[in-house]
C-alpha cells in the first residue's frame, strides 16, 4: 500500500512519518527585567495606614523562529499612601513556548491566553519576594483569568472591526 503524503492515521500520524498533532510546551521561563524602588525609605517604615496598590499588566508575544515564540508578562505595580510614593515594581518575565502545528488564528488563544496562565505563577512569587525584600510584607498578586481577559479584548477588537493585536493589557 503507497503512503499518501499529508493524510493522517487515526492517531494523527502522517503517513509520510510526520506527527501533524497540535503541541505546545514552555522551552524556558525567565525574569527579562525587574526594578524596585524604594524612594522614600527610611521614612516609609514610619508610615501609618495602608498603601494603595496599583496593579498594571501587558502580555507580549513575539515569534523567534518557526516553532519558537516569546511571550512576556509585563506588571507594574505602584503602591502609594498620603500622596507618596511606598514603592514601585516593574517586572517583566518571559517564557520561551516551542508550538507545532497549531493554525494561526489558534496560536493567539495559546500565546495570550494560555502560556500567561502558566507563567503567571512565577512571575507572582519573583515579586512577593522583591517586595518582602524591600522590607515590606509580601504582596500576594490575585490570580488573573487570562482566557476571559483575551476573549474579552479579541471581542472589542473586532467590534471595532481591527485585527486582534498580539498583545493584551489590563488592570488586576
Amino acid at each position: 500500500m503507497a503512503e499518501l503524503e499529508g493524510f493522517t492515521d487515526a492517531g494523527g500520524q502522517a503517513a509520510n512519518g510526520a506527527d501533524n498533532t497540535p503541541q505546545f510546551g514552555i522551552i524556558s521561563q525567565y525574569v527579562k527585567d525587574l526594578s524596585f524602588e524604594n524612594p522614600n525609605a527610611p521614612a516609609v517604615y514610619q508610615w501609618q495606614g495602608q498603601p494603595q496598590i496599583d496593579v498594571q499588566f501587558n502580555i507580549g508575544a513575539q515569534k523567534l523562529a518557526d516553532d519558537v515564540h516569546e511571550v512576556a508578562l509585563k506588571i507594574e505595580i505602584s503602591a502609594r499612601a498620603e500622596d507618596q510614593i511606598a514603592f514601585q515594581i516593574e517586572l517583566l518575565y518571559a517564557g520561551l513556548v516551542g508550538a507545532r502545528n497549531i493554525a494561526e488564528e489558534e496560536l493567539q488563544p495559546v500565546l495570550l491566553a494560555e502560556v500567561p496562565r502558566i507563567l503567571f505563577p512565577f512571575a507572582r512569587r519573583v515579586v512577593a519576594d522583591a517586595v518582602q525584600d524591600g522590607g515590606f510584607p509580601p504582596l500576594m498578586l490575585e490570580p488573573i483569568d487570562f482566557g476571559a481577559l483575551y476573549m474579552q479584548q479579541a471581542a472589542q477588537a473586532e467590534a471595532q472591526g481591527g485585527q486582534q493585536a498580539p498583545e493584551i493589557t489590563g488592570q488586576a
